[in-house]
């Protein structure tokens, strides 16, 4: 590989667009988006502040400014979350995002690595299980990625090896820069803050867009240049919904005791003195506080009946005398249809069946429970699709630094799993109606094979020929398999002919065993030996003709096999006419009856 720099200037010319493009030997283009750069559109969001701090003190000022309201809105964000992260039903979710992310396939692995380069295919399997450790760690990337939206990830890169550690980085500290540079529009670079000394003098690092794993969920455009937390939706509910149950407890707290009426008879007591008549009466109920000892401070632990919550009323007058009445305590304790109203809104923000949270009372039927289920891997798909995302920009750094630059640095899928069996069995069984319907089509000729792949499968003419050819490949390997298991012999290494029947010669003179430029001689032809045997004169003591094959007319490898030659001579010489010239069904070609 020839020497064009050191390898971090070629991975900077290699990230410059965050679009990487190669063509393949069959002029195919291979593009690998590592940012969803066609994806993002104007930040909505920072276009708002721009409006508000619109000055006449430049275009790069008025972008900083920008970006400092937004950081500031940005820390807001985050605080919120980590308040949500709080409450155990959006803790819950957010575990539950993670654990359908990353499910185990069959054979135990989380990523699926699939390539047609066993080289290439070895060298991933090292970065992601070996050194990424992604078993592991993507769970916690997942977690940290849906509860802010974004998650980054320090790549420690050296040359000739490739990615040889990360370092998990704080969304606090990262700044994402995007359009900061005139000369470049499309460079992407990211302001590291040092987090011990946040307060005071700060340390700044930057770091290239090769150098950092940015996750980042994006689904609006107002919160570009970053992601947007999958709690986003339900923020507003929650601080509604913390405030509703705060107002719940304590409206039940403060009516669930039982209170009591103490109707007093003051009788002929002057109007004057039934204050301090009341309170005197109010204090013999009292309990005696116990002061602590240790501490000087009242233990209200004996003051079991609160006077604070009980109404003293004096009466007076012929019929009314000391009585006590009791007040019922709360009665509506079952009434929170508020609460269930929030909630809901809270769970449909989520996009989480409330099955999974533990919540069944919304589940009528397996039926219901399936088709959210469908739902909810379509959401996880999202997620899954983003993170393969940086996942394949993390594997293109660390082929890239050791030599791939050619096609071959794109030749590679990687696939997590998808956690919903019922969506699976979806597609199957979709497939296998539309196998069914392409059967009965051409078994009862009504419609052809060319129709059912353009109409039922939705082929193009190139895939169709592939796939025909395909077809006849499995054919034959299924002949010759049958070969194999009945015959014992593989007729694609030991092709074998039946017993007396004549196979077809290859070449240009077709199946015909003579060839006008060679000998008869060898395998399957006659030989010298043949010949003497033919010519060969065997007296014979009584006088009778023997044929080989007991008859004049059989047939031998050469010609009509003779044992004597004297046979000759008499049939010579009694049929005197030469009918060489003559054709066979000519009457010319009758023999006489008088030279029989």
């Amino acid at each position: 590989m020839a020497d064009r720099g050191n390898i971090f200037q070629r991975l900077g010319s290699l990230f410059r667009s965050n679009i990487i493009v190669r063509k393949t030997k069959d002029n195919r283009i291979v593009v690998k988006d590592v940012d969803y750069s066609q994806l993002s559109l104007t930040s909505n969001f920072i276009d708002k502040y721009n409006k508000l701090f619109n000055t006449r003190q430049g275009q790069y000022v008025n972008a900083q400014n920008a970006r400092a309201t937004y950081a500031v809105a940005k820390v807001d964000l985050y605080k919120d979350y980590e308040l949500m992260d709080q409450d155990p039903i959006i803790s819950s979710a957010l575990d539950v995002y993670s654990d359908e992310s990353t499910v185990d396939n069959v054979e135990g692995k989380t990523l699926d690595i699939q390539t047609d380069n066993p080289k290439i295919y070895k060298i991933l399997y090292n970065l992601f299980y070996d050194i990424i450790n992604i078993e592991y760690n993507l769970w916690s990337w997942i977690r940290n990625m849906c509860k802010y939206g974004d998650f980054f990830l320090d790549l420690q890169i050296v040359d000739k090896l490739g990615v040889v550690g990360i370092k998990p980085l704080s969304s606090y500290d990262v700044t994402r820069l995007e359009g900061h540079d005139a000369e470049n529009p499309n460079l992407v670079e990211y302001q590291i803050e040092d987090a011990a000394s946040r307060n005071a003098n700060p340390n700044e690092e930057l770091k290239q867009a090769y150098e950092i794993a940015h996750f980042r969920l994006l689904s609006d455009t107002n919160f570009l240049p970053y992601g947007k937390s999958m709690l986003e939706g339900g923020r507003k509910v929650f601080k509604q919904l913390t405030l509703m149950e705060d107002a719940m407890l304590i409206h039940r707290i403060m009516r669930a005791p039982e209170k009591r009426v103490f109707k007093l008879d003051i009788g002929n007591i002057p109007p004057n003195e039934v204050e301090n008549f009341m309170n005197k009466i109010i204090n013999k109920m009292k309990k005696i506080p116990v002061i602590d000892q240790s501490t000087g401070e009242y233990n209200l632990k004996y003051n079991i009946e609160s006077v604070t919550e009980d109404y003293f009323l004096p009466v007076r007058g012929g019929d009314s005398g000391t009585t006590i009445d009791t007040l019922p305590s709360l009665t509506n304790e079952g009434a929170i249809d508020d609460i269930e109203y929030l909630k809901n809104k809270l769970m449909a923000s989520l996009r989480i069946p409330k099955a999974f949270l533990g919540y069944e009372e919304g589940i009528g039927s397996k039926a219901t429970l399936a088709a959210e289920d469908v739902r909810f891997a379509r959401t996880i798909e999202r997620i899954q699709k983003i993170a393969v995302a940086e996942l394949e920009k993390i594997a293109i750094v660390h082929l890239y630094t050791q030599g791939f630059e050619d096609a071959e640095l794109l030749n590679f899928d990687l696939k997590l799993q998808n956690p919903s069996m019922i969506h699976e069995q979806e597609k199957l069984e979709l497939m296998r109606q539309q196998l069914e319907i392409a059967k009965d089509g051409m078994d009862s000729k009504l419609f052809s094979r060319n129709w059912m792949y353009d109409n039922i499968f939705q082929l193009n003419d190139e895939e169709k020929k592939n796939l025909f050819d395909e077809v006849i490949e499995d054919s034959k390997q299924q002949f010759r398999m049958e070969s194999i298991s009945s015959e014992g012999t593989d007729p694609a290494t030991d092709p074998a002919s039946g017993e007396g029947e004549v196979q077809e010669r290859k070449g240009e003179w077709g199946g015909s065993e003579k060839d006008p430029f060679k000998k008869e001689f060898g395998d399957h032809r006659s030989t010298a030996r043949d010949v003497k045997d033919v010519m060969k004169f065997e007296p014979q003591t009584n006088g009778k003709r023997e044929f080989k094959g007991k008859s004049p007319l059989a047939l031998g490898k050469g010609a009509t096999l003779v044992k004597k030659e004297s046979f000759l001579n008499d049939l010579k010489s009694k049929f005197k006419d030469d009918y060489t010239k003559v054709h066979l069904l000519s009457e010319d070609a009758l023999i006489d009856e008088e030279d029989k």
